[in-house]
């Protein structure tokens, strides 16, 4: 353990001085009720003459996929359409995409949905400009290093982040192995945040998924390195939209004042975890994702507060800040008279507190015992030794946290 951790610190330490001159970038945001009516303009002023338009079956039956193509058609826009992303979207599915685009020759992509229609389509991006590699050669670390067309990025839930992220997540149905292509490139180009896309969310997925944008600017806080002030900030802006409209827009979905503020945390999280990287609960989640099909929202919601109880001291410090910026404690109180271990554990009650009062469940009963091995394996790979985690996690750590993760062990924490 000790060899894996001084291992992991040195490549962290090395790694964050070539990060520092990479060309970072944002996506640029158009944000707003009827924000995708600027669409059209978007494309025209970028050249593009023949986007492909990628979502999913639910949006379409729902009527919201329609109020985009109604816009394009109506700005006599020429498309072509794939609806058919599902979630933890499939090397297959992606394939089909490229295939679609490269056959219509294609131009550009607009991606409408959450993470799943976002992901695939920016991996199906990858492979226009890398032809020859599979979906499979793609996954890691800096493999395409290219210039991606046109990429328009338009979420329909506040979580992912994807429409600001390096990263695109895809699952290999074979293997059951989800794992993520990483690089600069993956960036879209257009975030477009149109919290009218977002009323009609269910409960449970608005819940989910601002769990998910909660997850990302925590993990992305606790990271020791990687990160700058400006992806700090956006992290503690986005813990504080969070934990002051959450609650609301799961109550009244129609809240769009609350619904913008939450597409727009979604947004800075995104934007500060690409920035810093992720950590052991993204680990644990994906490989949930890839083996019995969890949505990844749900799966960090309930591993969050799991995993902030193991790391114990090592990051009070900065939980407490988390919970003076959140507002955890009475407005009445004296901040100074809590102690740090104090606002810590304030801040993962107050996680555990919500997801108790949004209906998200303490563990996972469907993960099979003889699962448990690949889970640690999957997690400990993805993890060590990229993601600058506080806590580095061995295979028996990791596994530690599934068992508790499954119901099978006593609550504990690793202090």
């Amino acid at each position: 353990m000790v060899l894996l951790t001084v291992y992991c610190r040195i490549f962290q330490f090395f790694f964050n001085f070539g990060s520092q001159v990479l060309p970072w970038r944002k996506a640029s945001l158009e944000a707003g009720a009827g924000a995708i009516g600027k669409i059209p303009d978007l494309l025209k002023d970028n050249g593009s003459v023949k986007p492909l338009f990628v979502t999913d079956p639910g949006l379409v039956k729902a009527g919201i996929a329609s109020r985009l193509t109604d816009i394009l058609k109506k700005a006599g826009v020429s498309f072509v359409s794939f609806s058919e992303v599902e979630p933890n979207p499939s090397v297959k599915t992606v394939n089909r995409i490229f295939d679609l685009y490269r056959s219509e020759n294609c131009d550009s992509f607009i991606a409408l949905g959450g993470g799943s229609a976002m992901d695939a389509a920016k991996a199906a991006a990858a492979l226009s400009v890398k032809p020859k590699k599979s979906v499979n050669q793609l996954g890691g670390l800096f493999k395409i290093l290219k210039k991606l067309p046109l990429l328009i990025a338009v979420p329909t839930t506040a979580g992912t982040g994807s429409e600001t992220t390096v990263g695109a997540l895809i699952t290999d149905t074979e293997t059951h192995h989800k794992y993520a292509i990483l690089d600069l490139s993956l960036i879209p180009n257009y975030a477009v945040l149109d919290p009218e896309l977002t009323v009609s969310l269910p409960p449970a997925i608005t819940a989910s998924t601002g769990l998910d944008a909660l997850t990302h600017a925590v993990e992305s806080y606790l990271c020791w390195t990687f990160g700058n002030r400006e992806s700090k900030a956006f992290a503690f802006d986005a813990v504080k939209a969070i934990f002051e409209n959450l609650m609301k827009v799961y109550k009244n979905g129609a809240d769009l004042e609350g619904r913008q503020e939450m597409l727009i945390a979604s947004y800075k999280a995104g934007y500060a975890f690409s920035r810093s990287a992720v950590g052991n609960v993204h680990s644990i989640a994906h490989t949930l994702g890839g083996l019995y099909n969890t949505p990844h929202g749900l799966a960090n919601a309930v591993i969050l507060p799991i995993v902030l109880e193991d790391y114990g001291k090592k990051v009070w410090k900065k939980l407490a800040r988390l919970a003076d910026i959140a507002g955890i404690l009475p407005a009445s109180s004296v901040s100074d008279s809590f102690s740090i271990e104090e606002k810590a554990k304030a801040f993962i009650s107050a996680i555990c507190d919500m997801n108790e009062k949004m209906g998200i469940p303490h563990s996972f009963d469907f993960i099979k015992n003889e699962d448990i091995p690949q889970i640690t394996k999957w997690a400990s790979k993805e993890c060590n030794p990229l993601y600058p985690v506080p806590v580095v996690y061995d295979r028996a750590r990791f596994r530690k946290i599934v068992e508790k993760l499954s119901g099978r062990q006593a609550n504990g924490n690793g202090q």
